[in-house]
């Protein structure tokens, strides 16, 4: 990982916004040259980007640990873990040379981690009081509909209705970090 990466991670509950917000800031930062890594946290125990029968699934089958699968534009690798055994390090490791690395999820990799600042999708304001003593530091609350969060001091976004609100946060902390990073 570049020093100069700044790591966020967007937290919410289902669906509270959490991925449109990604996928906004992704779309946004982008537009402005920002080179972006989005990470999404899949809770599906049974989940595979892989398909029985197809030859990456029949090389896993077989004992490979790692199966990169290369095409035309895409590479997949495809690594067996223990889950419990993955560490925010070798997430972000696997994330590259990139500007900004957004997380989605990873409540319990990152909800206290100070050095991972949040963004947290949320559907009603008490879901905001109770994540603001579930997660620090917090940079911003976002939904998808307007709402007020009063008594916190930090801004509650409507995404889609004011998505250069919440873009302008995540910039200014990508400035700062890299700043921070050059000093």
């Amino acid at each position: 990982m570049s020093v100069k990466t700044t790591v966020l991670a967007v937290v919410g509950s289902k669906s509270s916004g959490k991925t449109a917000t990604i996928e906004i800031l992704t779309k946004e930062l982008t537009k402005k040259g920002y080179r972006v890594a989005a990470v999404k946290h899949i809770a599906e125990p049974d989940f595979t980007i892989d398909r029985e029968g197809k030859d990456t699934w029949r090389f896993a089958q077989s004992g490979a640990r790692t199966v990169v699968a290369v095409a035309t534009s895409k590479v997949a690798i495809i690594e067996k873990i223990d889950r419990s055994a993955i560490s925010l390090e070798k997430i972000l490791q696997a994330c590259g040379d990139n500007d900004a690395i957004l997380l989605e999820g990873f409540k319990e990799l990152v909800g206290r981690n100070l050095d991972i600042p949040k963004i947290v999708a949320t559907k009603s304001a008490q879901e905001a009081f109770e994540a603001s003593r579930n997660f620090k530091p917090i940079l911003a609350f976002t939904s998808l509909y307007p709402m007020k969060v009063p008594n916190l001091d930090v801004p509650c976004i409507d995404v889609m209705k004011n998505r250069e609100k919440i873009v302008d946060i995540v910039e200014k902390n990508v400035r700062e970090q890299k700043n921070n990073n050059q000093n």
